[in-house]
């Protein structure tokens, strides 16, 4: 059985490592006694697969994972006993069972869209934004190759403050082959410290699987 599980992660899972993260969803689906399957061979690996999976220090309310279960259990039931077997941090959202072939949900990521928040942000943080996305060229380094980041900043926005009078900005950052838009990248070209902020993923936008 292959299902789409959908879970936030909260801020007391904020610094949770993406190997620590895994490590707990395997003992969600161990606690909540649901059959997990497991790669062949002399090591085994739980069939969870995470798309786009967050650096240390985010957190997200759409984090997905693909999971394959090796029996079909109704969905509907499969959702109360992960979230009564999840440790804190780790939110269910929604199951959702796959049927058919279909690509895998990496390959449809079109964007993600964030809320960063800023408890100290610059004075001039409107104008360093407007001279950021009147460029056309914003060169960085990834792993020791260059690209261009400005064509992955799809939108940038300021939103209101929050309650405690911090600045938020929302970005939508593309997703394409080989180039993914990463909001620490986007803090880094507008001059601010990426561990200064508080960015939480919103949304994942993916092209439609067809049933």
């Amino acid at each position: 059985m292959h299902i789409q599980l959908t879970f936030a992660k909260t801020p007391a899972m904020r610094y949770t490592s993406h190997l620590d993260l895994m490590r707990a969803l395997e003992r969600t689906f161990r606690r909540a006694e649901l059959p997990l399957a497991y790669t062949q061979g002399y090591n085994p690996h739980p069939r969870i697969n995470l798309i786009s999976a967050l650096p240390l220090g985010f957190t997200s309310e759409c984090e997905i994972a693909d999971v394959q279960l090796e029996a079909s259990i109704p969905a509907e039931e499969i959702q109360p006993a992960l979230q009564q077997a999840a440790p804190p941090g780790i939110e269910i959202r929604s199951v959702q069972e796959i049927t058919g072939q279909q690509p895998a949900m990496q390959t449809l990521l079109l964007a993600s869209l964030f809320i960063v928040t800023l408890p100290d942000p610059p004075a001039d943080l409107e104008s360093r934004m407007e001279i950021l996305l009147a460029s056309t060229e914003l060169t960085r380094q990834r792993r020791g190759k260059s690209y261009n980041l400005r064509p992955l900043i799809e939108t940038l926005y300021r939103l209101e403050d929050n309650a405690e009078g911090y600045a938020r900005l929302h970005m939508r950052l593309a997703a394409r082959q080989g180039a993914t838009g990463r909001p620490e990248e986007v803090l880094e070209a507008l001059g601010i410290a990426a561990h200064n902020a508080r960015i939480h993923k919103i949304q994942m936008v993916f092209i439609e699987r067809q049933e």
